[in-house]
């Protein structure tokens, strides 16, 4: 996956939006104002996903490539190293889970606003 690919598919779910609220190199991923993925792009080596706690320790188990969220809160948060034993079905499959993560956290008027 590289920086476009993983650009596109953030954006092609419903209600997301894309900034640089920290500086000019990090990337972030938000729906409805709130954070589900971010990343450098002058090093687009890795990706920060949110994650349920339980599946989050199962995957970071499993694979060498999937470690606690740098810089984030580390029960909820993964680091997806690209460049690892992580296969790119997976990757997309936890941007997914990422964003749904992150629909849970939200009212259920505010996600009935999006999902319609």
């Amino acid at each position: 996956m590289n920086i476009e690919d993983f650009r596109s598919y953030c954006l092609a779910k419903k209600g997301t939006s894309e900034d640089f609220p920290f500086d000019e190199r990090i990337l972030v991923f938000k729906v409805a104002d709130k954070i589900f993925a971010l990343t450098d792009v002058d090093d687009f080596v890795s990706i920060n996903l949110k994650c349920d706690p339980e599946k989050a320790l199962e995957l970071r188990d499993r694979y060498h490539g999937i470690q606690p969220g740098y810089h984030m809160n580390k029960k909820h948060w993964n680091t997806v190293s690209l460049e690892s034993d992580v296969p790119a079905k997976l990757i997309k499959e936890l941007i997914d889970h990422s964003y749904e993560q992150v629909l849970l956290g939200l009212s259920k008027k505010v996600r009935d606003g999006l999902l319609k």
